[in-house]
């Protein structure tokens, strides 16, 4: 069994990730050449003032040249399939196909379930079953490809993760939100700390949707902020 934290790590970005965005944006305003422009920009300050007027204006193209990727462990099935749901990003994930599992399997147990006794030696006792169900296809000849019809969502996953910026700050603002599912919501908030350690000046569009519009949009709020109704002061629309 794995513990039930998602293991994410920044593995690449460009170095130069502020002195793009920034050429791409002055490049839109500029008659000197986009060259130009990054060979003599090393002003930070100066960078970051366009670089988040432009963000603002929700002009989002400028911070698409920018490609992270992640290495992310210790996530369910359950999770991954949140996860590859996103456009605009590639994936590639440990195949249960060509990886054939040798003994009892790492899987994740949901805290709703973790913090119940009774319940969660249940749960370990089904995916023990589940295990040896598939150990006994597997050495009876079945492919793994087949013997995989029988793991659960619950089975732990490895994935690497790469997205453009904007796609980034898009995955935050929906999957730090409360309402999203505890387990995704946790792999997004790892991601982000890793970023925002490297970027610092991230924090502020990594954050939540309900955040950066000032209301939640959500049919179900958390309270964390006034819903969508009462801060634009409209009736809800039947």
């Amino acid at each position: 069994m794995s513990e039930n934290k998602p293991i994410v790590k920044l593995i690449a970005k460009p170095e130069n990730l502020l002195k793009t965005i920034y050429t791409a944006c002055r490049t839109c305003y500029s008659a000197d050449s986009p060259i130009n422009i990054y060979d003599s920009t090393d002003d930070k300050e100066k960078m970051l003032k366009l670089i988040n007027r432009v963000i603002s204006s929700g002009h989002y193209s400028t911070i698409e040249h920018i490609q992270v990727s992640f290495a992310i462990s210790n996530v369910s099935r359950a999770c991954t399939h949140q996860l590859v749901r996103h456009r605009h990003m590639s994936f590639s994930q440990k195949s249960q196909r060509y990886v054939k599992e040798k003994g009892q399997f790492d899987y994740i147990i949901p805290p709703t379930i973790e913090k119940n006794p009774e319940l969660k030696a249940k749960f370990e006792e089904f995916m023990n079953e589940i295990s040896n169900k598939y150990l006994e296809f597997t050495e009876a000849g079945i492919p793994a490809e087949d013997a995989r019809f029988v793991l659960p969502n619950a089975a732990a996953s490895s994935i690497v993760a790469s997205l453009n910026l904007r796609e980034m700050i898009h995955l935050a603002n929906l999957r730090l939100c409360t309402r999203a599912q505890y387990e995704i919501r946790m792999m997004t908030k790892a991601m982000c700390d890793a970023l925002i350690a490297e970027e610092p000046w991230l924090k502020d569009y990594l954050v939540p949707k309900c955040v950066r519009l000032g209301y939640c949009d959500e049919d179900k709020s958390c309270g964390r902020m006034p819903k969508k109704e009462t801060f634009l002061g409209v009736e809800a629309a039947v």
